[in-house]
């Protein structure tokens, strides 16, 4: 992954969040890239990475922490109905995340990762699913109301995605907003919000390392998100099974 550009991981780099996605599909063996042989695996199941479940890098870190290295493939993806938003909380990792927001009639170029049982509990459990005040909860999007269609043309009867409980931010007309990249994100954010830079500085390489690592920080950074009604619903909320 090296060579590739793809080792590092947002978890420990946060304003490269989310992360260097692969050019192409792929599976993710070790600290190797390598291609993939078929792109459907009936005995995995289907998630959408919507922000840094994409990287390899972070994926990487995530299985890593658990012992668990086996093969993950990664499948490119067409994607219509849904779009990549703002999560409204502050991780603790020091980045704002992405959060998936329906957005009928849009096509976005995604990835799909195929987890097995092992990796995943790794992944639920890195969004926070098992825990009552988690940050995201699973919810199944069937074929209708999402159209997956992977590299090869194969169209998939729905996925998984991660839906935020915070809401996700607003472009301003109550519509939710598109992730713009950390660092642009941020920026817009200390530069309209003084709230926001009396608790993280006003930097993002300020607000990343005061963030990472403060729960107690990061928890008041995402009710102030709240407080200055930013915050709205992402519309996925109804398809949210765990």
């Amino acid at each position: 992954m090296e060579s590739l550009g793809l080792a590092a991981a947002p978890r420990e780099h946060p304003l490269t969040y989310p992360g260097t996605w692969p050019a192409e599909s792929g599976l993710l063996d070790g600290d190797r890239f390598l291609p993939l042989t078929r792109l459907v695996h009936e005995d995995r199941t289907p998630v959408l990475a919507i922000g840094s479940n994409a990287s390899p890098g972070q994926l990487r870190h995530k299985m890593a922490r658990f012992g668990i290295d086996s093969p993950l493939p990664m499948v490119k993806a067409r994607v219509t109905g849904v779009d990549v938003g703002v999560s409204a909380h502050v991780s603790r990792m020091g980045y704002v995340s992405a959060s998936p927001v329906s957005a009928p009639g849009t096509m976005r170029e995604l990835f799909v990762i195929w987890l097995d049982a092992r990796q995943l509990a790794v992944v639920d459990a890195s969004e926070g699913v098992p825990l009552p005040d988690g940050n995201y909860r699973r919810a199944w999007l069937p074929d209708g109301e999402v159209r997956v269609e992977l590299d090869g043309g194969q169209r998939l009867p729905g996925a998984h995605v991660y839906v935020n409980q915070h809401g996700v931010l607003h472009d301003g007309t109550g519509a939710p907003r598109r992730h713009p990249g950390q660092r642009a994100l941020l920026s817009e954010l200390l530069l309209t919000l003084p709230r926001l830079r009396e608790l993280f500085g006003v930097t993002p390489e300020e607000f990343c390392a005061r963030a990472r690592g403060n729960p107690a920080l990061c928890a008041r950074g995402t009710r102030l998100l709240a407080e200055e009604k930013l915050v709205t619903r992402s519309g996925l909320e109804g398809y949210v099974t765990q």
